[in-house]
């Protein structure tokens, strides 16, 4: 039997009265008055809190696991502020050594370098070894000649790139797909890595968007132990009959996985991205990867099949686009990122039941692109508030690897728009705090008797740090001492059904 006696916490959503809360068999059964309950056994796992605070586990709601856990061991070039700086790390690096059979960098950012990318740079950085260099969005990768002919033969097709080596859309996906083929032993080691590391900042669940179904290596993680958190595996058009096949629903609990896998969402994309200058816009700029007609059709069969649609749209053309499907098929579901949203469809969002899958963080990594790309129009980018006021039910998630798999990342983008001692970005655009919050934990606010003990132990009350940041203001720019706060919100245990998967107290 799960026994465990939390002593002297309070409770996030309450008056902060310290109180005793009893887990028993996953579930929280009973919370008195601090010094009131006692150990039911011998057997109870007694941790004393000293007034810390207790509060749902969180919910990374956009997660692309196998990348993050992949790129936290690539040559990190987000820094880098030209093709030719990141070109030199590159060649420091190749300089030094590398193990591996392709030298892999992760991070460039270059909708503002002051010159663009060029293949030569990476022949000249490390003239024997395939290069590429992956975007932060993911949604290009950046070439040497040797790359381009490596990765033509594993997918079987020429990969074309021109002078600047730089591969957009499915063609990035068929190489980044191509490099987390590594063995299962060392790639289930990675994420068991990175499992550890979303438990220490208070993740109970993510879920999962790899662009190759992971559902079953999941259930093969959870046997050999990598049990920190829960998973919700999505899936995609490639793979959707396959999906089908076998009878899966979303919201099915995988046998085998202890209750901890679920099946997800059925994830189509269909525009690119603002940072790769590829988003559907409804200037005529970016690219659909869909017909609306077709578009349709894989999404009405696969919600007659029982899967929740997960769809991903960036610029506002795509976003009118997503909300159509929904109201043609007549189906609930997730618009993942809303990026940029046309006046007209901001109260669409809650009149179509569709919920907005939001990663904050994104505002503050593209803030000038956006100014730069979309002027004049980033009023309605990233407009967490106005969604809210709209009605729209926000879901809150990093993208990770394009931002951090952490929580208190998104919430603190979310709740301040600022970030390294800049003043708010349209501030106007701050989330509540609470709203922040809820779209963090699933909807829960504080830790209720009958609850499912899926739970975080916290130094701070986050609602209360929260106000530090001016959050809902909507006007004036904050010190930003409310986001810090978040941002370093100091985790002291994390559990998933009363089972701690993080313990620092």
């Amino acid at each position: 039997m799960n026994d465990v006696l939390l002593r002297t916490v309070r409770r996030v959503g309450t008056s902060g009265a310290p109180v005793d809360v009893h887990v028993v068999d996953g579930r929280v059964a009973s919370a008195a008055p601090a010094g009131t309950l006692d150990p039911t056994s011998v057997d109870t796992d007694v941790l004393e809190a000293a007034g810390a605070w207790l509060a749902p586990g969180l919910v990374d709601h956009h997660t692309h696991f196998d990348q993050w856990a992949l790129v936290r061991r690539r040559v990190d070039v987000a820094g880098c502020d030209s093709a030719e700086t990141t070109a030199a790390v590159l060649a420091e690096v190749a300089r030094t050594g590398v193990s591996d059979p392709v030298l892999v960098g992760h991070g460039y950012r270059d909708g503002l370098w002051p010159r663009p990318a060029r293949r030569e740079l990476l022949d000249g950085a490390a003239p024997d070894l395939p290069v590429v260099v992956i975007s932060a969005d993911l949604h290009a990768v950046w070439c040497n000649a040797r790359a381009l002919e490596h990765f033509s033969a594993l997918v079987g097709r020429p990969l074309g790139a021109g002078d600047d080596g730089v591969l957009r859309e499915q063609d990035a996906f068929d190489v980044t797909g191509a490099l987390s083929r590594v063995p299962d032993e060392v790639l289930d080691g990675y994420v068991a890595d990175a499992v550890e590391a979303a438990a220490a900042r208070g993740v109970t669940r993510v879920v999962d968007l790899e662009m190759v179904f992971g559902l079953d290596r999941w259930r093969r993680r959870v046997h050999d132990g990598v049990d920190g958190l829960r998973v919700d595996s999505g899936v995609y058009p490639a793979e959707l009959d396959a999906v089908i096949a076998r009878g899966l629903r979303t919201g099915d609990v995988v046998d085998g996985t202890r209750g901890l896998v679920r099946m997800g969402p059925f994830k189509v994309i269909t525009d690119g991205s603002l940072g790769t200058r590829t988003a559907a816009n409804a200037d005529g700029s970016g690219m659909l990867t869909w017909p609306f007609e077709d578009l349709v059709a894989v999404t009405r069969r696969a919600v007659d099949a029982g899967l929740v649609p997960a769809i991903h749209a960036i610029g506002d053309r795509a976003n009118t686009l997503a909300l159509d499907v929904f109201e043609a098929v007549g189906a609930r579901g997730t618009i993942e990122h809303a990026q940029l949203v046309a006046d007209g469809d901001f109260d669409r969002f809650a009149r179509l039941g569709v919920a907005a899958s939001v990663q904050p963080e994104h505002a503050m990594d593209d803030r000038d692109i956006a100014d730069h790309y979309w002027a004049g129009r980033t009023e309605r980018a990233f407009a967490f508030a106005t969604l809210d006021r709209a009605g729209a039910r926000l879901l809150l998630g990093s993208d990770a690897p394009v931002a951090p798999l952490d929580p208190w990342v998104s919430m603190a983008a979310a709740v301040g728009r600022d970030r390294d001692g800049r003043d708010p970005w349209h501030p106007a655009e701050r989330l509540s705090a609470l709203a922040a919050w809820r779209g963090s934990t699933d909807g829960r606010v504080g830790v209720s008797v009958g609850d499912v003990a899926d739970l975080v132990l916290l130094e701070e009350d986050p609602l209360a740090v929260a106000v530090g940041s001016g959050s809902g203001s909507g006007s004036g720019s904050g010190s930003g001492s409310g986001s810090d706060a978040l941002r370093s919100m100091r985790v002291l245990a994390t559990a998933i059904a009363g089972r701690f998967t993080h313990r620092d107290v």
